[in-house]
């Protein structure tokens, strides 16, 4: 990042509320003991997606990709009354450190953990959604993508992270890496697909707010 867009950075969150103590220190839990911390939301991704939830106010939520779980912490945050979210981790040795902070924030009756192959696990669940975080196997979002719409409701939202890529998807026409090319894929379907509505925010790695018609 240049020193422009890190000041920048800086300057934002110095405008905004402070990072939650309890995501805090699950960021600096995360850093320090858990590979590719890049993969967590953080403090101005997080705040987005709470005040997302906040704005919809969703009685369910639907997150592939817990990770640690700081995603799930911001999103439950803006879940109506008796509302629940469902996260997603095909990591199981991560579950040790997700449910200590979802302990720690206070949400564990707002949360349900699932560990497994998401593709497998969302016909299962027998919910439908009015948000749903895309986050998981980069090679595998178009497909997440096409459930997931089943089972969304009219006027939900799907969030997908990572869609830009670190600039790989306009590197080349056909990429040459799976993971490349399952971004590249899923943002070409997605922009012909009538119907949605969506729009790519320059977010960190580039997150697409789509709202099915």
């Amino acid at each position: 990042m240049s020193d422009f867009y890190f000041h920048i950075e800086e300057y934002i969150l110095n405008h905004s509320d402070a990072e939650d103590p309890i995501l805090a220190e699950l960021n600096r839990e995360t850093n320090l003991k858990i590979l590719r911390p890049r993969m967590l939301s953080g403090h101005l991704q997080g705040k987005i997606l709470e005040m997302i939830s906040k704005m919809i106010h969703p009685k369910r939520i639907l997150e592939i990709g817990t990770y640690t779980g700081y995603s799930a912490i911001c999103m439950a945050k803006g879940l109506a009354e008796n509302g629940i979210l469902h996260s997603i981790e095909i990591n199981d040795e991560l579950e040790e450190i997700i449910t200590k902070y979802i302990q720690k924030s206070g949400l564990q009756n707002k949360i349900k953990t699932h560990f497994g192959n998401a593709l497998e696990i969302i016909p299962l669940l027998n919910e439908t959604f009015d948000m749903v975080f895309i986050d998981g196997d980069k090679r595998e979002y178009l497909e997440y993508y096409n459930l997931v719409l089943n089972f969304v409701n009219p006027g939900g939202f799907i969030l997908a992270d990572n869609v830009l890529w670190s600039g790989k998807v306009i590197e080349m026409e056909t990429p040459d890496d799976e993971y490349t090319k399952g971004i590249f894929d899923f943002n070409y379907f997605l922009k012909n697909d009538t119907r949605v509505e969506k729009v790519i925010l320059p977010l960190r790695d580039g997150l697409t707010l789509i709202r099915k018609l």
